[in-house]
């Protein structure tokens, strides 16, 4: 179990902190709005009414204490960029930031305060990917250029295995897990010499370019 505190509980803050909640991690929040913190009072840990560029206020909601913080404070930059100041100086380990514009990730970037989290492109990006695939089921970026795909297994590559299809050395990817839409199982480390199914999605992890090539094989 980790601590986590997550200040800003819009939808964003608020989806997050139950997810962590759902996985039994500890949690706890602030806002300046006390009808959502009494919202989110039930499903946490603490839950507590205040303005998050307040060290104090960080403190008394259980910053220091927390293992990873979450700043979600809306279209406030300055607001933003002063809670992640405030919880590195009381010393949060891992600071996630959501940012709402390249100038805003810029400059939580620039300042070391924390890793930019931006829903809203990585949600485009995801979507894009999806109309322009049939095959790709989800999307995660990782970097310029670098991503990992859900990938529904080509029809041509049903009853072949991991090894007979050679992606590292064809398609210079890697196949990091598969996904049984039958059974709902996920299995990390696929044995290479398994065949496919056709009920099957793969995770692929390479260049998007790469990947790409792969999707159009659907």
């Amino acid at each position: 179990m980790k601590r986590f505190v997550v200040i800003g509980l819009g939808n964003f803050g608020a989806t997050v902190a139950r997810a962590l909640r759902r996985a039994h991690h500890e949690v706890a929040a602030l806002d300046l709005d006390p009808a959502k913190v009494e919202r989110m009072a039930s499903l946490i840990r603490r839950a507590v009414v205040g303005d998050g560029t307040d060290p104090e206020v960080l403190e008394r909601a259980g910053a220091r204490d927390a293992d990873a913080g979450v700043v979600s404070t809306g279209d406030d930059v300055t607001a933003s960029v002063l809670t992640a100041l405030g919880l590195r100086d009381l010393g949060v380990r891992e600071i996630f930031v959501k940012v709402v514009s390249e100038t805003h990730a810029r400059i939580v970037e620039k300042l070391g305060v924390g890793d930019t989290i931006f829903p809203e492109r990585e949600s485009a990006q995801l979507l894009a990917k999806r109309l322009a695939s049939r095959t790709v089921l989800n999307y995660v970026y990782l970097g310029p250029s670098f991503s990992v795909q859900e990938v529904a297994v080509p029809e041509s590559w049903v009853g072949r295995s991991l090894r007979d299809i050679e992606l590292p050395r064809k398609y210079n990817v890697s196949v990091i897990a598969i996904r049984d839409y039958l059974s709902g199982d996920v299995t990390p480390v696929p044995d290479p010499d398994t065949p496919l199914k056709g009920s099957e999605a793969l995770f692929v992890a390479g260049r998007d370019e790469a990947l790409e090539r792969i999707a159009r094989l659907g």
